[in-house]
């Protein structure tokens, strides 16, 4: 197992950041999401670790060994693509062993290696099939063999699942979380999706713009963020957030705003889980409801703001009726208005 580091490392295209001052750790034997939109610098600090791209700035170390200046093949990491870069023109084994090939590691050992990825992935009777041949998923295994039968100690994944539809990305979580604890290797992973950095990060980097928004565990980016940028991107419906003085109808609602501060510099932001309709409290236009079975989420207007309800069972709301929104003081998030940062 290698740890992973980084510390204060930056990557410019011409005069643009795509890597501005990034610096965290990812302790040996974990899993750790780079999280963030398209254009946060994810990919880059992903190819950055790799030795892809060239750091401009800071340094990288792998195992307490500074490779910041090390060609990829030294870095001791194996690395899955997006397009799973397989060889169409190989077989399934051909493709698993192709790195070893090269590096003229003895034909015994190649078969030994190889035997062992197939059996963890579930491969042996597709060893002899081309790419063209098998599923997404199992075009997928075939890109984690590789980076299995390397042995490295650092396994670094660029959004794996996006070609994948709904059902097989779901599974293919499970199996890479179970394969990465299994193993005991070092995962850096990097994806857009916060479903798949909820279920599988032990750590999660959350990315914009070039820098880390916040780095911590699932649940604390959920239950705390750290800035209405971090309460937006995590959670489905997002939390909504609007202006405090929005509560100057209903004051019990401001019961948990930061002591001393004029309502008018402050963001308050609720889950749509936590919220109730209810008899008192914020008057709300019903904009739309759908009903998912197991829940309803009640699209409403609070003035200008929309604001999301997740509410169990169905709803009873029509589009222009007017409803009551109301929630526990405990579950309200305070953020600085101008600075967009958490103050309670």
């Amino acid at each position: 197992m290698a740890q992973v580091r980084l510390s204060g490392v930056s990557k410019r295209w011409a005069s643009e950041p795509a890597v501005d001052s990034v610096s965290f750790t990812a302790e040996a034997g974990t899993l750790v999401v780079l999280l963030g939109p398209s254009g946060c610098g994810k990919s880059t600090t992903l190819r950055l670790i790799a030795g892809l791209e060239a750091a401009d700035e800071g340094t990288i170390e792998i195992a307490g060994r500074d490779v910041t200046n090390a060609p990829p093949a030294r870095r001791g990491t194996a690395m899955v693509f997006q397009s799973y870069a397989l060889f169409p023109h190989l077989s399934v084994a051909e493709n698993i062993v192709f790195g070893l090939k090269v590096r003229r590691v003895p034909r015994a050992e190649r078969a030994a290696r190889l035997k062992r990825a197939a059996e963890v992935l579930g491969l042996e009777r597709l060893l002899d099939r081309k790419p063209a041949q098998l599923s997404g998923g199992q075009q997928q295994r075939v890109a984690l063999g590789r980076a299995i039968v390397a042995q490295t100690p650092v396994c670094l994944m660029d959004e794996p699942l996006s070609n994948l539809d709904a059902q097989l990305r779901g599974d293919m979580r499970r199996e890479i979380r179970a394969l990465q604890r299994r193993l005991g290797i070092t995962m850096l992973y990097v994806t857009h999706d916060q479903v798949e950095a909820m279920t599988m990060a032990d750590r999660v980097i959350l990315m914009r713009a070039g820098r880390i928004e916040q780095n911590g565990a699932p649940a604390e980016l959920y239950e705390r963020p750290q800035s209405v940028f971090a309460a937006r991107f995590i959670g489905a419906p997002p939390m909504n957030v609007f202006a405090a003085n929005a509560l100057a109808a209903s004051p019990e609602l401001a019961v948990g705003a930061p002591a001393g501060r004029d309502p008018a510099t402050l963001i308050v932001g609720v889950r749509p889980e936590s919220l109730r309709l209810a008899a008192t409290g914020l008057p709300a236009k019903v904009a739309a409801a759908e009903y998912l079975g197991a829940d309803t989420q009640v699209e409403t207007r609070l003035g200008a703001d929309t604001v999301m309800v997740r509410m169990p069972g169905r709803c009873a709301a029509a589009p222009g009726d007017t409803v009551h929104l109301t929630w526990a003081p405990a579950e309200a998030h305070w953020f600085d208005a101008s600075s967009q940062r958490r103050v309670g």
